[in-house]
């Protein structure tokens, strides 16, 4: 059975697929659909849903279109969540590999340096890069990618602590094979489904604390976010819900159709589940 018949028997992924192909293509599109400036009013303010069929989610307090501010958002969050997650799953492949595959005392000075980062409570370490250089988006996806790497590193140790005596990898040792090259081309191929699934779970993890970020004004300022729209909104709750509950409902479902797209990965690619059910 190929990956992608197993994939398809996950039908929760499929939806998250489909979800998460609609907010992106929304992304993309976005310019297109909204010409205008996400930032600046085009009509009366604090319309409701539905009120002004030229803003169905209705407009925030300045007169901002507050789907245009959905569609432009979506870039922000999609950009940071795959990059930072990229920056983080380097890291973490590089650290992790060289600690799982040469072990003593590289393997005990990189997870030492591992478990410093483990203890400081990630979502503060962020908060203080990010207030510590300007908030960009630049800054902002660097920071998420440095409190992210970790597990990442353990997850990659783990398996090429487990690959390394296997008898593939001594026949490269054997035909005079070097380290690096062993590792890249023998061992890492085999650790690429747990890293795929756990990145798959990263991206959402990543959306969420730029949010959180965006929300305490930690955003970038010249970057419409989900985040800094619910943070703009939390002083006008009883008055116009709707600015808060549009980008909140976003973040939820593009969270959760991120999740569901890693739960098919994990049971498409884990070979106990595939044994299992084949």
């Amino acid at each position: 059975m190929t990956f992608f018949r197993r994939y398809a028997q996950h039908y929760g992924a499929l939806v998250g697929l489909a979800i998460l192909g609609m907010v992106l293509l929304l992304a993309l599109l976005a310019p297109l659909i909204y010409p205008v400036s996400p930032w600046q009013g085009v009509g009366e303010p604090l319309l409701g849903p539905f009120e002004d069929p030229a803003f169905p989610l209705g407009t925030d307090m300045l007169g901002r279109d507050i789907a245009a501010g959905l569609a432009y958002g979506a870039r922000v969050s999609l950009l940071i969540g795959v990059v930072s997650t990229a920056v983080a799953v380097v890291i973490g492949v590089s650290i992790g590999a060289l600690a799982g595959f040469y072990g003593g005392r590289i393997d005990d000075l990189l997870m030492r340096f591992t478990e410093f980062f483990q203890t400081i409570p990630a979502f503060a370490m962020a908060i203080v890069l990010v207030a510590i250089f300007n908030p960009t988006i630049t800054s902002i996806t660097l920071a998420i990618a440095i409190v992210s790497w970790p597990p990442v590193a353990r997850l990659v140790r783990g398996e090429f602590m487990s690959l390394r005596s296997r008898e593939f990898v001594q026949a490269a040792v054997v035909v005079g094979q070097s380290g690096p090259r062993i590792m890249l081309t023998q061992i890492l191929p085999n650790t690429l489904s747990p890293i795929i699934v756990t990145a798959s779970l990263m991206v959402a993890t990543a959306i969420l604390t730029e949010s959180s970020l965006s929300f305490l004004g930690l955003g970038d300022r010249n970057m419409m976010s989900w985040g800094f729209m619910i943070g703009a909104a939390r002083t006008m709750l009883r008055e116009a819900w709707w600015m808060s509950v549009f980008p909140g409902v976003a973040i939820l479902v593009t969270v959760l159709a991120i999740n569901l797209i890693g739960e098919g990965l994990n049971d498409a690619m884990n070979p106990h589940l595939r044994g299992r059910k084949g």
